[in-house]
């Protein structure tokens, strides 16, 4: 398939570099990585009935699977959908400024970008649920096996349980888009109209950054937690994107809520996995400076939010209550509903 974000940056260097920042993390012998298959092919499915059961919610026609993979699986996992998403924005932006001298140039330093960026989150994460694979690989579930097993090592948490616990994170986000049809094109679709508002016009570019700067000099700037980037779009996109952040929230809320309440028994030291983790993303010095610089702290604010805001509305009404978010888009939480569960119980909830 081709794709006119091949002329918009060279993956063939973002595979690159990606894979070299990522590296590829401790090294596994080969009863390691048959135990890190085992573990999660069973762990999956047993997570699913556990969140299924829990939330109400159903998983659509396939059912979960785990993918265990290496760093760079991963890049390039997630390279095909950063093309796949950057597809549509490459159409518009060399329809403006079709390929020229710089074009070579241009192509390496975002394939450097952005190989740069999905490297460094490859030595991070843990687990993925895709949103936006291809229908045939609907329901699989990504599992970096080397960085698993280094969290495993450094903190001295017992295989079994650990990945058991993984997989009810993720599993609960398969749950979310299996178990409410809209869902994923309600979210391609605001990302499709955020990147549909792009515009390169060199005067539009220029009113923008004045306007910017005259917010900041009155005081107006209301960055709700997006830093200086917020400042450069205009209110149609500050609006879609508070929206995708209300949504996320709800998302990585929701799930870690579920991971946490239905671990009981069988997740004994889920309270210890937590803590743990959670320190780990709220990281000082230099690279707390450089997860600002990306979003990756937005990313971590939104657990502590959405989950406040999750348990709030289940022990409010319930959880059949809280369900009626998943019933239509005009449900989802917005930013402020997000920071004060309550208004969104009168609206939603209570009607």
């Amino acid at each position: 398939m081709s794709f006119a974000a091949d002329r918009l940056v060279d993956w063939r260097i973002a595979r690159t570099t990606g894979k070299r920042v990522a590296g590829a993390g401790p090294p596994l012998t080969s009863v390691d990585r048959a135990r890190l298959f085992e573990d999660f092919a069973g762990a999956v499915p047993e997570a699913e009935e556990m969140v299924m059961a829990f939330t109400g919610l159903g998983s659509g026609n396939t059912r979960s699977r785990p993918w265990v993979m290496s760093r760079g699986q991963w890049v390039e996992a997630n390279l095909r959908g950063f093309e796949r998403l950057l597809d549509p924005l490459a159409q518009k932006l060399l329809g403006i400024r079709p390929d020229g001298a710089m074009a070579g140039a241009r192509k390496a330093t975002l394939g450097m970008q952005i190989g740069g960026l999905l490297g460094y989150l490859g030595r991070r994460v843990l687990g993925q649920y895709d949103v936006f694979l291809p229908p045939d690989d609907d329901g699989l579930i990504y599992f970096v096996g080397p960085n698993v097993v280094a969290l495993e090592r450094r903190f001295g948490f017992p295989e079994g349980e650990f990945r058991l616990w993984l997989s009810l994170h993720e599993v609960a986000h398969r749950v979310q888009f299996g178990g409410t049809p809209w869902l994923r094109g309600h979210l391609a679709g605001l990302m499709d109209g955020y990147l549909g508002t792009i515009d390169l016009d060199p005067k539009w570019l220029l009113d923008t950054l004045k306007r910017s700067v005259e917010e900041v000099r009155a005081g107006r700037a209301d960055l709700h937690g997006l830093g200086w980037m917020l400042l450069f779009m205009t209110p149609t996109q500050r609006e879609l994107v508070r929206q995708m952040q209300a949504v996320m929230s709800l998302l990585e809320g929701h799930s870690t809520f579920v991971m946490n309440q239905v671990a009981g028994e069988r997740v004994p030291r889920a309270a210890a996995f937590h803590r743990t983790l959670h320190q780990r993303r709220s990281k000082a010095g230099m690279e707390k400076i450089f997860q600002k610089a990306i979003g990756f702290d937005a990313k971590t604010r939104q657990y502590g939010m959405g989950e406040r805001f999750v348990g709030a509305i289940v022990e409010r009404v319930g959880m059949d209550g809280f369900n009626r978010v998943w019933e239509q888009p005009a449900n989802l939480p917005s930013m402020e509903e997000v920071n004060a569960p309550e208004v969104w119980v009168a609206r939603v909830a209570a009607s």
